[in-house]
């Protein structure tokens, strides 16, 4: 008789940690439990199987509830449950027009702001006609130099409703002033301005390298800039601590909340040196964090990184509970994203967008799945912002307010991140702060040890990029983007600049901004608003960038060795394209004979393998049903066109047949002979029989392939 009621505590009676890990211990046949079932991050954190109460003592409520602190749920009592996250769409189309094209298209269905990337030469300081600007013009980002061409970037955007957010690099004052001189053009209510000035020098000189001026000028800027948005703007941020330049370059998830909260510390002691008090100063910072596709790693990380924030808030004087701390802008990595199947970086955004959402992220911005090829069409933004709206409109991921809350996982994981990251934090500022780690070359070294160590375990498909070392497809149809007519655009934008500069005189509006610049009892706030009215009488971003530079007198402008973006995929697309450019110029593909020994059931899984192994590197593999000779593989080899063969079957199968094979396959012309799998003992024999090479599991894939590649004459 089957009982109505179901009690699961009769029915499946409790069982405790040690019971468990008694019989996966057991399950395991004498293999370390440590080494089968533990994990470790590059941060150095040990990833356990299964968490219980004992990895993270709910009792007290350490993590306290949203809105209190220590803020590791976040600092507003209702999270994104009424509103929503704030969806942000990147747009760096060098062509005034179709940017705002692309902009009313994307807040016509469903975006909420905009993130506006400035060209490189902009970010330089240059307007397009400088000589200096001529290979730099349009690449990277919108051609917008004076409040004329920014007018026509954002021609019909309702700029109280829509924020956007400007990105600079070094010339954010400048860039600054134009966004603030079109909000004040077009009369909009102070109170309903939410825009962001994004002011990051500290970021912009480890992007780029070099900035127009010393650091010390640059954070003097960035001061003054906050302390002007926070009179005129009191919703608007001034500054961005943006972990891109770090996280782009291989750092871990310690060292990129390590480096963002000690870019934050810094920025807070300028500000608050201007006159700003801590708590005002704190609310003008925005942090921007670059998101990879660790699923609950990315989760953790933006929990940590309100804990330490507020907790630096605190020791700064600040007092956390009388408002919020910090603005969370979370985006899609780059480091990510791949251009040999760029369909898989669909995934990659719904993951990061997922982790944002889940970890509370007041901003989210996917990336386009083309952005690492070229400019975005209107296909792949349409699903950049489609897989934010799915998430929040159907799936309604912000109705639950800090789901991570109370998971013995994600909380262990977070106090862990937040732990270690101080640790660092306390290296940074025990070295004098984040502006001498970066100049003296100690965060690039930190970085380059974790993305050393990183890059070895991608060589070895350890760590997996989808689509391009695990499971590619050497058939795909690549996708192409048209390269923009740099030189056209630059050509029309210095004709409207020349015009623009004939009927606007700003002389005078230039001289007292470097007569400010120059005074160094200057009230806070004032040079900012003398940029602004210079951007009104029709400054140019260039002009408005060169006499504050002209008007610098504290020494050198600031310059670094650059962090060199290192995406996950690069070096499999490299090998890729040398595949492909191959193909080109001999009408053929790189070539693989499988000689595969046996039954298909014998075979097919090595020969899977293999497959998989080859066409990462862009071989074609000549595949087939087995042989059940050696003989019968070799006149099938010659037979194939191939300068590579590679043998599967069984290790039984080997002991009897690899030899023989082997040596037919070289008298059949094979150069090069491999076998799948770990030869072990073997190996000398095999060798003696003419196997040249062994890929197993952890073997060194990309420099197999690399040096396979160079013997097919496809590299150098």
């Amino acid at each position: 008789m089957i009982e109505k009621d179901l009690n699961i505590t009769v029915d499946f009676p409790p069982s405790s940690y040690e019971q468990w890990r008694k019989n996966a211990e057991a399950e395991l046949k004498g293999a370390p439990f440590e080494k089968k079932l533990v994990g470790r991050t590059f941060e150095g954190i040990d990833i356990q199987p299964l968490y219980t109460p004992d990895h993270w003592p709910s009792a007290g409520d350490p993590s306290g509830f949203p809105g209190f602190a220590p803020l590791t749920r976040g600092d507003r009592v209702l999270g994104n449950a009424v509103s929503g996250w704030d969806i942000r769409q990147e747009h760096l189309h060098p062509d005034p027009v179709e940017a705002n094209r692309a902009i009313l298209d994307d807040l016509e269905h469903g975006v909420s702001s905009i993130q506006l990337r400035m060209d490189a030469a902009a970010c330089a300081g240059l307007d397009a006609d400088d000589r200096a600007a001529i290979s730099l013009a349009g690449h990277d980002g919108v051609m917008a130099y004076s409040l004329g061409d920014l007018d026509r970037v954002l021609e019909a955007v309702r700029l109280d409703i829509a924020p956007v957010s400007i990105d600079c690099g070094g010339a954010f004052l400048p860039a600054a002033a134009l966004l603030a001189a079109q909000l004040q053009r077009r009369a909009v209510d102070p109170g309903s301005v939410r825009c962001a000035f994004n002011a990051d020098p500290i970021g912009a000189l480890m992007r780029e390298g070099r900035l127009g001026v010393p650091l010390d000028t640059a954070l003097a800027d960035l001061a003054d800039l906050a302390v002007w948005t926070a009179s005129k703007y009191p919703n608007a941020t001034a500054v961005e601590v943006g972990t891109g330049p770090y996280h782009h370059a291989g750092a871990s998830s310690t060292q990129d909340l390590a480096f963002a909260v000690a870019t934050g510390l810094e920025y807070l002691r300028a500000m608050t040196a201007s006159g700003l008090d801590v708590n005002t100063a704190a609310r003008q910072i925005a942090f921007g964090v670059s998101l990879g596709t660790q699923f609950f790693r990315a989760i953790a990380k933006l929990r940590a990184l309100r804990t330490m924030w507020a907790r630096v808030v605190a020791e700064c004087g600040g007092d956390p509970d009388t408002g919020r701390t910090m603005q969370l802008r979370a985006r899609t990595s780059r480091r990510v994203l791949t251009t040999v199947d760029p369909w898989v970086n669909l995934l990659r955004n719904t993951v990061c967008c997922f982790a944002g959402a889940v970890g509370g992220a007041d901003v989210i911005g996917t990336a386009p799945m083309d952005a690492a090829i070229g400019l975005s069409d209107h296909f792949t933004r349409h699903l950049a912002r489609n897989t934010q709206i799915i998430l929040q409109e159907e799936a309604h991921l912000n109705r639950v307010i800090d789901p991570a809350g109370g998971s013995w996982f994600l909380e262990t994981l977070t106090d862990q991140l937040a732990e270690s990251a101080w640790g660092i934090l306390q290296q940074v500022e025990g070295r004098g702060g984040m502006i001498a780690a970066c100049l003296d070359g100690w965060v690039a070294e930190q970085i380059a040890a974790v993305g050393t160590a990183r890059e070895k375990d991608i060589a070895t498909r350890k760590l997996v990029v989808t689509g391009v070392t695990e499971h590619p497809d050497v058939r795909e149809e690549r996708l192409v983007r048209t390269r923009p007519d740099y030189a056209r655009l630059r050509a029309e934008a210095s004709t409207r600049l020349v015009a623009w500069r004939r009927d606007h005189d700003c002389a005078e509006a230039l001289k007292s901004v470097a007569e400010i610049a120059r005074d160094p009892d200057r009230a806070p706030g004032s040079l900012t608003e003398a940029a602004v009215q210079a951007a009104l009488d029709g400054a140019t971003l260039g002009q408005i960038h060169a006499t504050l530079v002209e008007g610098s007198t504290a020494g050198k402008p600031a310059q670094v060795t650059p962090l060199a973006v290192h995406p996950y995929a690069a070096a499999f697309e490299e090998l890729r394209a040398a595949a492909d450019q191959h193909a080109e110029q001999t009408g053929r593909r790189p070539r693989v004979f499988l000689a595969n020994l046996g039954t298909p059931a014998e075979f097919i899984a090595r020969s899977t393998y293999a497959v998989n192994f080859f066409q990462a590197g862009g071989f074609e593999d000549v595949n087939n049903d087995g042989f059940a000779d050696p003989q019968a593989a070799a006149e099938a080899f010659s037979q194939s066109g191939a300068k590579i063969a590679a043998i599967c079957s069984t290790d039984a199968k080997y002991d009897t047949l690899a030899e023989p094979l082997a040596a037919a396959l070289k008298a059949a012309g094979a150069r090069t002979v491999v076998l799948a799998g770990n030869p072990g003992a073997g190996e000398a024999r095999y060798r003696a029989a003419g196997v040249d090479r062994f890929i197993f599991i952890r073997c060194d894939v990309l420099g197999t392939l690399r040096d396979l590649l160079r013997e097919e004459g496809a590299l150098q």
